[in-house]
């Protein structure tokens, strides 16, 4: 039965090589034989480097520009294949970027995202990071997450709509996300082929601050609410558990780098952690020029049932922030517990729960 080709799976440096056109070392992914799980071909891969090479080719295109191969022969192609390759000329299109007045024209805190914030941030946590993130709103009351890349270009804002009382995302006939990109396309704004690059949320506070520690979760709701609670620290958000690609990982060199995946994505971003590491190794070559770990903290005290649901360290601040009521009587709270029931029952299961609250610094006085 046959099987698709596909791209080498990450395991290391040695399973990312040297690209046939821009001759970079370990940026070059190899497509793989879906029967025989060897390379089809030394050249047949895309380069990683999309936007400075572009380089990617196919193994449709490699066997239309090969048809003596026979079909034993494609399936079990020759990594050294020693057919003439003439690569073909890659035009690089500039990153789309849209004008700053847009973002200025947004800025608002009159978003049903905000709203739920302000229940369970300070007055000043949120201005902070409004200020900070540059939160947009639509007429709609849609909140607008601003993607800035670390030049100050504006490449995208990804506009969702939010449950006030609950802070969940509220679907639309068309999905959950809009994006600024392509309304401004239909309007006319942007042209059609607007070359979308996306970037980190958030990535334009790295260069503003050199020298803090790189935090990276999933969502902007994590971040933002992260960075409200320890703001000495850059959140970054990638947008989603597939967000961590490598053409956004050069803004990151040099840099000390934590990743906080939601429970569900642990194992995929420990490997992306690893791939990173390798990407950007010390010019003086005694350990890597990016320093970057994973966090086990949400894997080591949650509960089966939280992993189960995918929660994030937003879902547990969330939960400990809405059970600080600063009109609660001390009678009451002596008959009530702080936590909510849920998290009650996860203390009590995972005792080690406590130390997230601790170094939250979340404890109702």
């Amino acid at each position: 039965m046959y099987a698709l080709p596909y791209l080498q799976k990450y395991k290391g440096k040695a399973t990312r090589h040297t690209c046939p056109q821009c001759e970079v070392k370990e940026c070059f992914t190899l497509y793989f034989d879906g029967n025989t799980h060897q390379p089809i071909n030394k050249r047949v891969g895309k380069c990683n480097r999309e936007s400075k090479c572009g380089y990617h080719y196919t193994p449709k295109q490699f066997f239309i520009d090969n048809p003596d191969l026979n079909e034993t022969t494609r399936q079990a192609c020759d990594l050294h294949y020693s057919k003439p390759f003439v690569a073909r000329q890659q035009t690089v299109v500039p990153i789309g970027t849209i004008p700053f007045t847009f973002v200025e024209r947004s800025a608002s805190y009159k978003s049903n995202f905000v709203r739920f914030l302000c229940e369970i941030l300070s007055n000043e946590q949120m201005q902070a990071i409004g200020e900070k993130y540059a939160l947009g709103a639509t007429k709609n009351q849609e909140v607008i997450f601003w993607q800035i890349d670390i030049t100050g270009k504006v490449r995208t804002g990804k506009i969702m709509q939010y449950n006030p009382e609950t802070g969940h995302r509220i679907k639309h006939e068309s999905g959950a996300i809009d994006w600024v990109h392509n309304k401004l396309k239909k309007s006319g704004t942007l042209p059609k082929d607007y070359n979308l690059q996306q970037c980190f949320f958030g990535e334009h506070l790295l260069g503003l601050h050199p020298e803090a520690t790189v935090c990276i979760v999933e969502s902007e709701k994590s971040a933002l609410i992260s960075a409200a609670i320890f703001p000495d620290e850059i959140w970054l958000a990638s947008g989603g558990i597939n967000g961590l690609q490598e053409e956004k990982y050069k803004v990151l060199e040099n840099r000390t780098v934590i990743l906080y995946p939601d429970l569900k994505a642990f194992e995929k971003w420990n490997e992306k952690a690893q791939m990173l590491n390798s990407l950007f190794p010390s010019p003086l070559g005694e350990g890597s020029g990016v320093r970057c770990s994973v966090s086990t903290l949400l894997e080591d005290i949650a509960t089966l049932q939280a992993k189960a649901k995918g929660l994030d360290v937003a879902d547990f601040m969330i939960k400990q922030l809405k059970n600080i009521q600063p009109d609660k009587t001390p009678e009451k709270s002596l008959i009530q517990s702080r936590f909510s029931p849920e998290l009650q029952s996860m203390i009590e299961e995972k005792p080690a729960l406590m130390l997230l609250l601790d170094r939250l610094e979340l404890i109702e006085v």
